[in-house]
């Protein structure tokens, strides 16, 4: 049998610690603690679990980094205008959204935040919500009230609102610029519960339902220049009622959903040509919420009808981190 010189080309070394800088596969002995360690990395990242949020739900909103998010409205049920605000390790109930409503959009950071559309008890909303960190305050509404759109944006005075439904499917896109809405380039096809993010001048929408009397999930993905759509490279498995972390129109992750059968734990990468698939979430969810980046997103919630309801995950890409050999 092989040893490790004959595979790598040299002996393990010895370090009274562990070494500053190691690389993937690197194996070495720490006089200190008398353990064999390694150097491990995995290239499609990893989720864990984080800490739950105080009331669990579905179809809610969600925007921030992982270490400083807010998620707000959903369906407990009935519509709830809770909302909650995460420091990094625990989630704590602040300050409620003015209108109760499940199906909306939310961009921003924890502390400058817009939530959007969805849907209040017997119709779809136009409202619109900002926040400052303290307080919510409504602010000027959609042109079109709609439930079940897809959002874009970076802070709570630039956003994107594109698709949704009313009594129909919509391909109507909205621009924010931080005092009014206007109406900018449709998209190619209108889909409800679809993932988008991006910035109001570069965008992706990917996902969503494109028939809502006889629910059919879809793959299509399309990008938004500023000016008009075009479609893309598609995600690898066709899903609704998934989530996206909002980072750029070039680095984005898409989460959870349903594929009409199935709830789903994929999670792909998109890397400004195509969706790549990577590391599944813990537990399959749909309806869920999330925050942060490609390289660091949040999982909040989900389906009540498996236990993710209160559920929160956290991913980190890549997953670097020093692991200690089992000699017994």
């Amino acid at each position: 049998m092989a040893d490790y010189k004959g595979i790598k080309g040299g002996k393990v070394q010895n370090f009274s610690t562990n070494p500053p800088a190691p690389i993937p596969g690197q194996v070495w002995y720490n006089e200190t603690t008398f353990s064999l360690n390694y150097f491990s990395s995995s290239p499609l990242g990893s989720w864990a679990t984080g800490n739950n949020i105080n009331t669990g739900r579905d179809t809610l909103a969600g925007s921030g980094i992982q270490t400083a998010a807010l998620i707000f409205g959903g369906t407990t049920p009935p519509a709830s205008a809770l909302t909650e605000s995460y420091d990094g390790t625990s989630w704590t109930e602040v300050g409620d959204l003015n209108t109760a409503r499940n199906g909306l959009c939310g961009v921003g950071t924890s502390t400058s935040s817009l939530a959007y559309s969805g849907e209040a008890p017997g119709a779809q909303v136009a409202v619109n919500e900002s926040w400052n960190g303290t307080s919510w305050t409504e602010v000027a509404d959609l042109n079109l009230a709609r439930a079940n759109a897809a959002e874009a944006g970076v802070s709570n005075t630039s956003a994107l609102c594109f698709s949704g439904i009313t009594d129909t499917l919509q391909l109507v896109n909205e621009s924010w610029n931080g005092t009014s809405w206007t109406e900018v380039g449709d998209l190619n096809t209108g889909r409800s519960y679809g993932a988008g993010f991006g910035t109001v001048t570069a965008a992706i929408f990917a996902g969503g339902l494109i028939s809502p009397a006889t629910p059919s999930n879809s793959a299509l993905a399309e990008s938004w220049n500023g000016t008009a759509w075009t479609e893309v490279g598609d995600l690898n498995t066709g899903r609704y009622h998934n989530y996206a972390a909002k980072q750029s129109a070039t680095a984005g992750l898409v989460f959870g959903g349903h594929n009409g059968t199935d709830s789903l734990a994929l999670t792909e990468q998109w890397n400004g040509t195509s969706f790549v698939e990577v590391a599944d979430l813990s537990q399959v969810r749909y309806g869920l919420a999330g925050a942060g980046t490609q390289a660091s997103a949040m999982a909040v919630a989900g389906s009540r009808a498996v236990p993710a309801a209160k559920a929160t995950e956290e991913y980190t890409s890549p997953l670097e981190s020093t692991k200690t050999v089992d000699t017994d």
